[in-house]
């Protein structure tokens, strides 16, 4: 890796490779992605816990004390 490592990076921050998995000992230790890919991934990652998040709150919703997009709109907008 260390003789080829900027060919490597070539590869993955051109978008030749999505990604590189570095072994050592033929062990994974590490993936090299480019920023875009990486990017998406937290915007991903952020997504699905906002939906989580949600979906938590969801089953403890109370309809009584619940305001319409309306109300909210007529309050704050």
């Amino acid at each position: 890796m260390v003789r080829s490592f900027g060919a490597k990076l070539k590869e993955v921050t051109s978008g030749a490779a999505h990604h590189l998995v570095i072994f050592k000992d033929n062990e994974p230790v590490a993936v090299l992605v480019g920023v875009d890919a990486y990017q998406a991934l937290q915007d991903e990652l952020e997504d699905l816990r906002a939906e989580r998040l949600a979906i938590e709150r969801l089953s403890t919703l109370d309809e009584n004390n619940t305001v319409s997009l309306e109300e909210m709109e007529a309050r704050f907008g």
